[in-house]
């Protein structure tokens, strides 16, 4: 069985010349906003690496897997903290274009560590009430984690080179999850199978769970659009986000 993976502490630093946005410099290496991001680019990899676990634990059910999630989610809940304390202090020492990428890292470690208590809960769930599903509800779960967890190596890559192209992938992975855990909860309400009811609600909670993460990452591939444009989806209608990413990567 493959060994729980701790990806978490091998941070991949950012671009050399640091982060460069299409219509905004590159963050100068050792400013605050540079320290910052790198610190929430290395939240991505942790996340990543605990959504990597749930995945392995619901394939084959694993302690080491379990203890490596929580790993994971203390350690993003330590990023955050970092995150926290440093921005005040960053804050008064920069522009406003400055500010905005500050203040991004703080949107981006929040939604992470959000991901993180996602994903624990989950695993907690599986351990403690049904550490082997049948065949059906392990295959969908698992299909779902691999699901967050590709979104989050886009998401990752997308802020790395400040590229919208992956995120475009990370808007489209949420409409996935969203229909997968309609098609969990259609096939397991109209099941005339009334046994094991307790299991049956378990496996819908955890796939609404991992929408949520999903959702979650949404977030953040739309911090990335406005990291990069410059501009808010907040008050751009839900169904046209995904035309917008599609018109910002056809500009010159």
């Amino acid at each position: 069985m493959e060994s729980a993976r701790r990806s978490a502490s091998v941070l991949r630093p950012a671009p050399a010349n640091g982060t460069r946005g299409r219509r905004g410099g590159a963050a100068r290496r050792g400013s605050p906003q540079h320290r910052l991001m790198k610190m929430a680019l290395g939240a991505f990899l942790v996340a990543k690496d605990a959504v990597g676990n749930l995945r392995e634990a619901l394939v084959r059910p694993s302690g080491l897997a379990f203890l490596a999630i929580k790993d994971c989610e203390k350690e993003l809940d330590q990023l955050e903290r970092a995150i926290d304390e440093e921005i005040p202090r960053a804050l008064a020492q920069v522009s406003e274009q400055d500010a905005r990428e500050i203040l991004a890292s703080l949107k981006l470690i929040i939604d992470l560590e959000r991901i993180g208590d996602l994903v624990l809960w989950v695993a907690m769930r599986l351990q403690r009430s049904h550490p082997r599903l049948p065949k059906p509800d392990a295959q969908l779960l698992t299909e779902m984690a691999q699901v967050v967890e590709a979104q989050l190596g886009q998401l990752y890559q997308g802020f790395l080179e400040r590229d919208l192209e992956p995120a475009r992938g990370a808007v489209q992975a949420d409409s996935r999850l969203d229909a997968m855990r309609h098609s969990a909860f259609h096939r397991h309400l109209q099941s005339k199978d009334q046994d094991d009811t307790a299991r049956r609600i378990d496996v819908l909670l955890m796939a609404q769970a991992l929408e949520r993460a999903g959702d979650h990452g949404k977030n953040l591939a739309e911090e990335l659009f406005y990291l990069v444009e410059g501009r808010s989806l907040r008050h751009v209608p839900a169904r046209q986000r995904q035309t917008e990413f599609d018109l910002a990567r056809n500009e010159p």
